[in-house]
C-alpha cells in the first residue's frame, strides 16, 4: 500500500449501532423496540442486541412503558461536544451582546443534513418567551435560520438538497412549493438576511443571518426570535442589520476574509423602536470590536 494512501476501517456493526442511536435524536417521546426495528430495517434480534448494549452503557434508558430514550451518557457526551465546538465558543460574546441589547431570544444553529440544529440558545428575560432547546432540529425551508443555510449553498448542492425537501404548509404563511422556495432563496441571498414571519409556528417571528467559515462556506446561522405580539415587522426589519453584523463579526473570528467583512459597520447609536430599559450601547460596541 502506498504511504500516501489512507486506510479506511468500516465496522458494519458499529455503523449500524450508531445509525440506530441517531434515530432517538428525532423522537423526544422515545421509541419501542418494534418501532426501532421498523425504522432501522434491521432484524429484530440485531436490534435487541444493540438496545441491550446501549442501555447497559448508559446511552439509552428504557421506561416502564417499554420505550427507549436517550440516556445520561448521551447528555454527557453532547454537553462536552458543545463545549468543544469552536463556533459556539467564538460566537457566545456576540450572542450575549445581542441578547442583552434586544432582550429577545438568540439562537445559534448549524446545518445537519436537511435540518438546522440549535447549538446555543440565550433566553429572553421577558416573561413571554420562546420555547426551544439546544439540540433540537428545525426544517430548512420554513425557518429563518434554515433559509439562510439553503440560500448560501452552491447551486450544485442546492440541486441535490431541494429534491429531498417536501414542503408542508405548517401555517398559512409557509412556503409550500419548491419553485416558490427557490425564488424566495434568491431574495434572501441578495438581502443578506432571512425572515420567518410565522411560517414555522404561528405567532413566532424570527430574523437570521449567515455565518461564514474560513473556507467561505455557510454551515451556520444565528437568529433573533420573538413572539409576534412583541415583534412588529418594522422592528424586525430594523434589527436585521444588527443580526447581520454579528454574523459577520463571528465569521471574521472563524477566519473568514471575504468581501462582506469590509462592510462591517460600527454599532449604531439609534436604539430599536422598543427599549424596555436603557441599553448601555458602549458595552455592546466593546463586545463587537
Amino acid at each position: 500500500m502506498s504511504p500516501v494512501q489512507k486506510r479506511t476501517y468500516r465496522i458494519t456493526s458499529v455503523q449500524r449501532c450508531l445509525r440506530l442511536l441517531s434515530l432517538f435524536s428525532q423522537t423526544p417521546n422515545g421509541l419501542s423496540a418494534s418501532e426501532v426495528t421498523k425504522l432501522s430495517g434491521l432484524p429484530v434480534s440485531t436490534v435487541h442486541r444493540f438496545l441491550v448494549n446501549l442501555e447497559e452503557a448508559g446511552f439509552l434508558d428504557c421506561g416502564g412503558n417499554g420505550k427507549y430514550h436517550l440516556g445520561i451518557a448521551c447528555f454527557s457526551i453532547g454537553h462536552a461536544a458543545l463545549g468543544q465546538l469552536d463556533i459556539r465558543r467564538l460566537s457566545l460574546p456576540y450572542l450575549q451582546a445581542l441578547n442583552q441589547h434586544t432582550r429577545e431570544t438568540i439562537h445559534l444553529t448549524v446545518r445537519q443534513g436537511n435540518t438546522a440544529v440549535y447549538v446555543e440558545k440565550l433566553d429572553s428575560p421577558e416573561h413571554l418567551r420562546i420555547f426551544s432547546r439546544i439540540g433540537a432540529s428545525v426544517p430548512l425551508y420554513c425557518t429563518a435560520v434554515g433559509k439562510i443555510l439553503l440560500a448560501h449553498m452552491s447551486q450544485e448542492e442546492l440541486d441535490k438538497i431541494l429534491p429531498q425537501i417536501e414542503p408542508k404548509r405548517l401555517t398559512q404563511n409557509t412556503i409550500a412549493t419548491i419553485p416558490e422556495l427557490e425564488k424566495h432563496l434568491l431574495r434572501v441571498r441578495k438581502a443578506g438576511h432571512a425572515f420567518d414571519l410565522e411560517e414555522h409556528e404561528p405567532h413566532i417571528r424570527c430574523v437570521a443571518a449567515p455565518i461564514w467559515d474560513h473556507t467561505g462556506a455557510v454551515n451556520a446561522s444565528l437568529s433573533l426570535t420573538a413572539p409576534a405580539v412583541r415583534m412588529a415587522i418594522p422592528r424586525l426589519r430594523q434589527l436585521a442589520p444588527l443580526i447581520q453584523e454579528a454574523g459577520l463579526r463571528i465569521s471574521r473570528e472563524l477566519g473568514y476574509q471575504g468581501p462582506e467583512i469590509n462592510h462591517i459597520r460600527s454599532v449604531p447609536e439609534r436604539q430599536a423602536n422598543r427599549a424596555p430599559e436603557p441599553i448601555v450601547r458602549a458595552a455592546m460596541a466593546a463586545t463587537f470590536r
